[in-house]
């Protein structure tokens, strides 16, 4: 039976007010007794994982969130998708009951139907907030994270398979930039790879266990949490150094154009592979290669799987300059070092203005750099800066 969107998107509103209710009768008549939900790894008290039929979404994850948290959903957005599933954004919001830590947790559902009634919720949210909120935090597995004098450093750390991207890491990856973007002490961040490479992109292994039937799931799941991250990173104050060495590849890029400055060291392959295996891409290459190398180049880097060097990686615009393998992680973390000893804010808003001036039109843009002037003209910083330069000294930034 065909569902007009509209219908789908009443049921998927209905479907939050009866969890705000614990409305248990009219859950019933939403989900269909075939309902399978699927909930992010990683959440506190073991709430990650596959939930087979109503009765144990509710008694085993509804029922125990109950248990925990005050705590309610509340939809913000509403998409219909490609295949007829329709994705709701918003938060979840509440406190915890033991402790009263407060929850507020952005979230992704996709929901999947048949007629009118929800078969499948697949669940994305910020695992961390959960476990915050509870006075817990989630270990990170595939990804070392360290914070030191306002520098977060992020390495990738898969290197038995050479950082290739599964659901852990893109699970960490989002996790990471949610923390980095709530940590106001963060000034500079540098995103490096333990092990030969940077990244080889997305985990083939991963591919081949869920050929078939089972791989677009699986793959919107995966790059879901990784897009997020690369958005939210995009968006920070603070800027970013990306430390490429090996290779980078695939979705992986999107690591490079989060970036503000990429180093790479000599001996670098830079590609997108996706044509190889019958994929047309994630991780933002259609949006910020032509951006970035114009239209044809990103034409040519996709379609022909062109391989690039280090060197004409800084040619075409994909990476900043070339150093000896051996300079690579002094020179960047030197670099880092010094982005985070800087005006933050001022970063900040420079990071926005030049993202946003690739939509922007010339009256548009003059009127940006106005107010972003005036915002920062009112920082600690800049009064502290410009006392400096009559004093004829260096000035000290503190971020503010």
């Amino acid at each position: 039976m065909s569902v007009r969107h509209d219908e789908k998107q009443a049921v998927a509103a209905e479907l939050y007010r009866a969890l705000a209710a614990g409305d248990r009768k009219r859950l019933d008549e939403i989900l269909d007794p075939a309902f399978e939900g699927r909930i992010t790894e990683g959440l506190p008290l073991d709430l990650g994982g596959t939930y087979g039929g109503p009765d144990a979404m509710r008694r085993e994850f509804w029922g125990r969130i109950a248990r925990s948290y005050d705590a309610h959903a509340e939809p913000a957005g509403f998409r219909h998708l490609d295949d007829g599933d329709l994705l709701v954004t918003g938060r979840y919001v509440g406190v915890a009951r033991q402790g009263g830590g407060k929850l507020d947790a952005e979230f992704f559902h996709v929901l999947s139907f048949e007629g009118k009634r929800i078969t499948g919720l697949v669940q994305l949210t910020d695992s961390a907030r959960w476990s915050e909120a509870l006075g817990t935090a989630r270990p990170l597995s595939t990804v070392d994270l360290r914070v030191t004098d306002g520098l977060a450093e992020v390495r990738l750390d898969r290197p038995h398979v050479r950082n290739a991207l599964d659901q852990a890491m893109a699970d960490d990856l989002y996790e990471v930039a949610q923390r980095l973007a709530a940590d106001p002490e963060v000034r500079a961040v540098l995103i490096a790879g333990n092990g030969p490479v940077l990244t080889v992109g997305g985990d083939i292994a991963v591919f081949a266990d869920n050929a078939g039937a089972g791989l677009p799931g699986k793959l919107r799941r995966m790059i879901s949490p990784y897009h997020e991250a690369l958005r939210i990173l995009s968006r920070l104050d603070a800027p970013i150094v990306c430390a490429a060495h090996g290779a980078v590849a695939g979705g992986g890029l999107g690591l490079l154009y989060s970036a503000d400055i990429v180093l790479a060291a000599e001996g670098t392959k830079f590609v997108s592979g996706f044509t190889a295996l019958g994929l047309s891409g994630d991780g933002g290459n259609s949006w910020f290669l032509p951006r970035l190398v114009g239209p044809r180049r990103a034409a040519e880097f996709y379609l022909e799987q062109r391989v690039l060097d280090a060197h004409e990686a800084v040619e075409w615009g994909l990476a900043t300059r070339v150093l000896p393998a051996a300079e690579l992680a002094d020179e960047a973390l030197a670099v880092a070092r010094r982005l985070a000893a800087g005006p933050t804010r001022a970063h900040g808003e420079i990071r926005r203005l030049l993202r946003e001036s690739w939509s922007a039109t010339l009256a548009e843009q003059l009127i940006s750099e106005s107010d972003a002037i005036a915002r920062t003209a009112a920082t600690s910083d800049a009064s502290a800066a410009v006392t400096a330069f009559i004093d004829k000294r260096k000035p000290t930034f503190q971020g503010r």
